[in-house]
């Protein structure tokens, strides 16, 4: 058997995945359909607005055979760790493509990463974004800016993937929906943006959104709780009041000083927007300051999070029989670990920060994120 692999978030699963699920398998013709899917903290700094294993499910259902959750070491990261962290798990479970949406696929992303890799290592300054680091660099060596997001997350895949010693095939595809800054669902269209459907979602638009999302999704969608930051600002208004400034210091991307300006907004902010807005500056974008926030919410420090992600792993989520039949091909070679469930053990050391990101996602979902829960296995494989 032979796997295509794909690294998403489904925040939430609408339309335009469903294509790009589709597309993955015929267009490499793959026997299995491999998602790396961020768990239920992602990668711009906000909780999953559904959590992990309605996310996981919703891809079984429309077209993924097998789940592996990305840990949340890497979720929260600026693009080149996020990248790196999908790209290293699905190397490590023998994929041999990786396809992935992007705003101009016809860009020659490998001449790109070549051109740039010597001058990677040096993008580790928090005092600017990663963005900022990147096309300055890229700019001097190419003559190329890249502005779109996704084409700039295309950039860090293969970045990425040239560090391998059996590199993936890498095949960008065009994005089948709406401009990630698009907040609106035009009428009569069958595609929309990921920030148009949650806005919709948590609105209640429900008209509006039923025809943009699977039928699973839109279910979800309805009759399950939403989760948004505004949910989680109590609890982080908490850390930051409490806490001593040597400790929120130390905190993953945490910029010198920072911790004292968010920690002096944090007592008169009375909302999460109202406390983002406060903070910002010039020298912060909103994401930056979201994935701080996170880090401070989780407790995660630069520290530990630097740690694991050298101890990358591959946990499971769900599979179809196909999905099953693959792992079952590759777990004797597998070069990382792999788990199905997380009991006492791995709750304290391996998996601790995973627990701890879902142990706080659960204070508002209300649902075990994660201790002996099951992976999903799907009873037939979905066409």
């Amino acid at each position: 058997m032979q796997a295509v692999g794909l690294i998403t978030e489904y925040n939430p699963l609408h339309n335009g995945h469903r294509y790009h699920l589709r597309q993955a398998q015929q267009l490499t013709n793959a026997d299995c359909v491999i998602v790396v899917m961020s768990g239920d903290w992602l990668q711009r700094g906000e909780p999953a607005i559904l959590d992990k294993w309605t996310r996981a499910k919703l891809a079984l259902e429309n077209g993924a055979d097998l789940v592996i959750e990305l840990p949340v070491f890497f979720t929260t990261q600026p693009a080149h760790l996020f990248a790196r962290g999908g790209i290293e798990l699905l190397s490590a479970l023998d994929c041999t493509s990786v396809v992935f949406g992007a705003e101009h696929p016809e860009l020659d992303f490998q001449r790109l990463a070549t051109a740039i890799a010597a001058r990677q290592g040096s993008f580790t300054h928090y005092n600017a974004t990663f963005a900022t680091q990147f096309n300055a660099a890229l700019q001097a060596a190419t003559g190329v800016t890249l502005t779109a997001a996704n084409d700039m997350l295309s950039f860090c895949y293969y970045a990425a993937n040239q560090t391998l010693a059996h590199p993936m095939q890498l095949l960008p595809i065009k994005r089948r929906q709406a401009d990630h800054a698009t907040t609106t669902i035009a009428a009569d269209s069958r595609y929309a943006s990921g920030t148009a459907v949650r806005q919709a979602a948590l609105a209640q638009d429900w008209a509006a959104l039923k025809p943009v999302v699977p039928a699973d999704t839109f279910t979800a969608l309805t009759t399950q709780r939403l989760q948004r930051w505004s949910d989680f600002w109590p609890f982080l208004q908490y850390q930051l009041l409490t806490v001593d400034v040597a400790r929120s210091g130390q905190y993953d991307q945490m910029a010198e000083g920072l911790e004292y300006r968010m920690q002096a907004m944090a007592q008169h902010a009375t909302t999460f927007d109202d406390f983002i807005h406060q903070v910002k500056s010039k020298r912060y974008t909103y994401t930056r300051l979201q994935r701080v926030a996170t880090a401070a919410l989780l407790q995660l420090t630069q520290a530990e999070v630097q740690k694991a992600q050298a101890h990358n792993y591959l946990r499971v989520l769900g599979f179809t029989p196909k999905g099953q039949a693959y792992l079952h091909q590759v777990k004797k070679q597998l070069p990382l670990p792999l788990y199905t469930k997380i009991n006492q053990d791995l709750r304290q050391h391996a998996l601790n920060l995973d627990y701890r990101a879902g142990r706080v996602y659960q204070l508002i979902n209300g649902q075990s994120q994660d201790l002996y829960r099951q992976p999903w296995r799907l009873p037939v494989t979905i066409g």
